[in-house]
């Protein structure tokens, strides 16, 4: 017999659905802090209430930001079966439902729920510890970088309104800071990926594909080796990169990318498209074709850049460098 548990996440708190009965509905919740000496009581409270082993369990977890990963690896190594589903899709099941009160209760039921009725889940494996350590660095290179460009618009902002010396010099200061220390991550990002063949391997590979510089082939190594995408159609849809129909009144088959994912690697995708499509042969007669066809530019431009996630998916998967095939 299995058992369904849901769990929602939050910053502050976790809270847990038992679906007892897949046919009546009948439940038991539970909340729980989420912080790292609360996980025990978390795991405690599913066996003690299930009166089942771990291996018997799918834990079905809402997948949050950061704050999610440390009850991931805790469930892992109790034995759970753990299930990270994508979050749109549940929102979509949630929709279906036809739920009218949405609370955290009800969502970790609702999740125990999804992961009952998804025969064809695929469950939740840890990542290497090399993949877990370059996915933090890259999320604070993009911390910083954020904070670079803050500074830059209020260094321009406050150029154009005369403001004192003093708030512009500081401003210079703190630009130079943050310039210096993400030179330096960047260069412990590219030795982290130097150190391990797997990864130092992906980046050769990516950077056979012209356009596909630095700044891209850190993202994308570490997408592609922390995610196991199906399809190169499923990566540009994470990516956010797969155009959507939009058609109201007089706008009729207008398509616009659906930007979801990391806006971080959709922006230096862009740039990358850029790039290719002037010194890329293959990027630039898709980019032209469409042109030719009379998209626009803008959506020419979203073409080149799913069609670079797809390259990078392609060379990643076949182990091989890029080709420019015959035009």
């Amino acid at each position: 017999m299995q058992f369904f548990i849901g769990i929602d996440v939050s910053k502050d708190k976790l809270d847990l659905g038992w679906l007892r009965d897949l046919t009546s509905n009948k439940k038991k919740t539970k909340v729980f802090k989420n912080h790292s000496a609360e996980l025990t009581r978390v795991s405690d409270w599913i066996l003690k209430n299930t009166k089942s082993g771990p291996q018997d369990i799918l834990v079905t977890v809402e997948p949050t930001g950061v704050y999610h990963e440390a009850l991931l690896y805790h469930l892992h190594e109790c034995g759970f079966q753990v299930f990270l589903p994508n979050a749109a899709l549940v929102k979509a099941f949630m929709q279906s439902l036809g739920t009218v009160h949405k609370t955290d209760k009800s969502d970790a039921i609702i999740l125990a729920r999804y992961g009952a009725q998804k025969p064809d889940r695929q469950l939740w494996q840890p990542e290497a510890p090399e993949i877990r350590e370059l996915k933090a660095m890259m999320r604070r290179l993009d911390a910083l970088e954020k904070d670079h460009q803050r500074e830059l618009n209020r260094l321009e902002a406050s150029e154009i309104t005369g403001t004192s010396e003093r708030v512009l010099q500081s401003l210079k200061d703190m630009i130079a800071v943050l310039e210096q220390e993400i030179r330096n991550l960047q260069q412990d990002i590219d030795d982290h990926i130097d150190r391990h063949p797997p990864l130092r391997n992906n980046r050769q590979l990516l950077q056979s594909i012209t356009g596909v510089g630095p700044g891209v082939s850190r993202e994308m190594v570490s997408m592609l080796t922390a995610k196991a995408f199906r399809s190169a159609k499923q990566a540009a849809n994470y990516v956010g990169v797969i155009p959507r129909i939009q058609e109201s009144g007089k706008f009729i088959g207008c398509s616009r990318l659906s930007k979801e994912g990391p806006a971080r690697l959709r922006a230096k995708l862009y740039m990358a498209a850029i790039v290719a499509k002037q010194h890329n042969p293959l990027i630039k007669q898709h980019y032209e074709r469409l042109l030719a066809n009379g998209k626009n530019k803008m959506q020419a431009i979203g073409a080149a850049m799913r069609k670079l996630v797809h390259l990078c998916y392609g060379v990643v998967k076949n182990q091989e460098k890029f080709q420019l095939q015959p035009l």
